[in-house]
């Protein structure tokens, strides 16, 4: 029996309850499809300061590069936004980002026919919208340099740098065009052209990597009329291609149109190595340890890590389907509460979701 090395990161808020959703799930699905699971499970975030003082510890980066896939459910904390920057969990996934070279983030969004009435826009605009945000994630202005904060002149500057090399877009560029050949043959690169100069490197390169691609469709979106078309007629898109802040903001304006953030899975992939595999959501610690979660995004993205990590394309399948059944027959946590639905708690919703897998 082939066993897998998955190193699990829990983290904050919500995500050792839909981790251990998950858990329930992937253990259920490896042992119908005929492997095993092998978990490692280490702190990062909010979890990892507490225990160890910094929200990455080097040991917890050790297990992620030495397994085959890296499931991450959600980081922060509110308890740690005075903390120096370099201290805050949000750094924590920065660095796990960069320290495996995770370049590559793919955000699918789908929309699933039982949560139309969930959106808060009209059926007529979201019916049948099947898209993939390709988002560059270990450049632009979250890593460059220089940045910082002076006084100068009794006034205060702070100040950050995007900056991108053109191997860094030819890179991610290439993941998009392979990902749209693999889909409807259609890519749109968003950029600031028209003022920055970052962005029109990102358009040369694109056009230049196009060149490799001829058989998919290639145009060019500014940033703010994208942010419009994905509210305004979002079946227009397939592919998306993004820089990381561009990315980081569409993507999450991208996720509402399926009703929830709740329900968007996400993988983030490198040259080699294993891939991390996160819900969208974040930590929510609001809701935190009151059985409240919608643990559906982290049971995708644990079918993503089967697809795509450990290329077990029958046991995702498996898996999606069961949230897809078990939405279909009206089931729902309260962030997709809706008339005539049945409102379950997060443990309740994975028990469902498991009776779903097993049937």
């Amino acid at each position: 029996m082939t066993t897998h090395r998955i190193t699990l990161l829990p983290g904050d808020g919500i995500g050792p309850e839909i981790t251990a959703v998950a858990r329930l799930l992937l253990d259920a699905v490896a042992a119908r499809h005929g492997f095993s699971l092998a978990y490692d499970e280490r702190p990062v975030g909010a979890a990892a300061i507490d225990a160890t003082g910094v929200p990455l510890p080097e040991s917890t980066l050790e297990a992620c590069r030495a397994s085959d896939a890296v499931l991450l459910a959600a980081i922060g904390d509110p308890r740690c936004d005075s903390l120096p920057r370099e201290l805050r969990p949000e750094s924590g996934l920065l660095a796990l980002r960069a320290g495996l070279g995770l370049f590559a983030n793919l955000r699918p969004v789908r929309i699933i026919p039982a949560l139309i009435e969930a959106s808060s826009l009209k059926r007529e605009v979201i019916e049948d919208v099947d898209l993939l945000v390709v988002r560059e994630l270990i450049g632009g202005v979250y890593f460059g340099t220089p940045k910082g904060r002076v006084e100068a002149e009794g006034r205060v500057r702070a100040f950050n740098t995007m900056a991108y090399f053109d191997d860094e877009i030819d890179r991610i560029a290439r993941v998009g065009f392979r990902l749209a050949r693999e889909r409807k043959g259609r890519l749109c690169s968003v950029d600031k052209a028209n003022v920055l100069d970052v962005s029109q490197l990102w358009r040369d390169r694109v056009e230049a990597i196009h060149a490799e691609f001829p058989e998919v469709e290639l145009s060019h979106m500014y940033v703010d009329n994208a942010a419009m078309q994905l509210v305004r007629a979002p079946r227009q898109f397939d592919v998306l291609l993004t820089s990381n802040l561009f990315g980081d903001i569409l993507s999450d304006e991208a996720a509402m149109l399926t009703g929830s953030i709740g329900m968007l899975p996400s993988a983030s992939l490198g040259a080699d190595g294993p891939g991390l595999f996160e819900p969208v959501h974040g930590s929510a610690p609001d809701i935190a340890g009151q059985d409240r979660a919608n643990p559906m995004a982290m049971v995708l993205s644990a079918a993503m890590l089967l697809r795509v990590g450990l290329q077990q394309d029958a046991a995702a399948a498996e898996l999606e389907a069961s949230v897809d059944r078990v939405l279909a027959a009206g089931f729902r946590t309260g962030d997709l509460a809706a008339e005539g639905a049945t409102v379950l708690g997060c443990d309740a919703m994975g028990q469902k979701l498991l009776e779903a897998l097993e049937a």
